[in-house]
């Protein structure tokens, strides 16, 4: 019996859901068909008297032919936080996503997100999920495993955050992550733009000024002025590191012989002169 025959059969398992569907496509890949098709029954006429859901582990009683019911425990292998943290950032950057999520509501193509982070919500197979019965049935689903995979059935349609809490997270850590990622992309953007203000702000104060130096006329008459003191040790006055003189940089006096030597002689003892002075002026002005 095919998918499509149950829900043509007992119009009570929900259709309309896709997860519901994936869920129910599951249970038809299982070869035993006449096994799901009594637990199927056991389903459907009451036999499952409680089912709760404890962390990512799901917790029921299954009355069967004996007095006491039988604990069954259903459970598959959980995403590990790193492999949460990259979904919750994925559906973070998909606005549509977020907001359906938010408003409580299952994206159609959520699936997607897991399977690009290289996951996978839904077990490919029922030997995929971790099953344990109480009952002598060493099959594995028994009936009342497979009960159980029913009854899920109507809960995935109900509260479809159901599937995420089997694999590690519940429905409030998701919404809270999405929140706090969405506050820090909030964060982020009101950083950038005020950022952005700032940066603005100062080009166009640079403008400003730089226009404001520019339109100032030259005064060409304090143009070389420098009215700051200067550091004197900055200032090293010191005698020259040998005799020559600029007159002795500059060559011969172009005149005759005899004039050359007394104008040369002249112009050396003027020279000596006012370095010695100017020496003793720089000195006396340091002091």
């Amino acid at each position: 019996m095919t998918r499509a025959d149950l829900l043509k059969n007992d119009p009570d398992l929900p259709q309309q859901e896709w997860w519901v569907q994936r869920w129910l496509e599951l249970l038809d890949s299982y070869r035993f068909k006449k096994r799901l098709e009594r637990a199927r029954i056991y389903a459907r006429e009451g036999n499952v008297l409680s089912i709760e859901f404890a962390g990512s582990q799901v917790l029921a009683k299954v009355q069967g032919s004996e007095v006491e019911p039988y604990q069954v425990s259903l459970s598959l292998e959980l995403f590990t936080d790193e492999d949460w943290d990259y979904v919750i950032k994925s559906l973070s950057e998909k606005a549509i996503f977020s907001a359906q999520l938010l408003a409580g509501k299952m994206p159609d193509n959520i699936e997607r997100v897991f399977i690009e982070n290289g996951l996978n919500v839904f077990p490919f197979t029922l030997s995929d999920v971790n099953g344990h019965c109480s009952c002598p049935d060493k099959a594995n689903p028994c009936k009342h495993i497979g009960a159980i995979y029913y009854q899920l059935a109507d809960r995935f349609s109900e509260d479809p955050f159901i599937i995420f809490q089997l694999r590690g997270r519940s429905k409030a850590q998701i919404l809270e992550g999405l929140r706090a990622l969405r506050r820090q992309q909030v964060e982020q953007d009101n950083k950038i733009k005020v950022e952005e203000a700032e940066a603005k702000e100062t080009t166009i104060k640079s403008y400003k000024q730089s226009d404001k130096i520019q339109s100032e006329e030259l005064n060409l008459q304090t143009f070389w002025q420098y009215k700051e003191p200067l550091d004197s040790s900055l200032v090293v006055i010191t005698p020259p590191s040998n005799n020559k003189t600029v007159l002795d940089v500059l060559g011969r006096i172009p005149l005759a012989y005899e004039e050359a030597e007394i104008v040369t002689e002249y112009l050396q003892q003027v020279y000596q002169t006012i370095s010695q002075q100017a020496m003793i002026d720089a000195l006396n002005r340091d002091s």
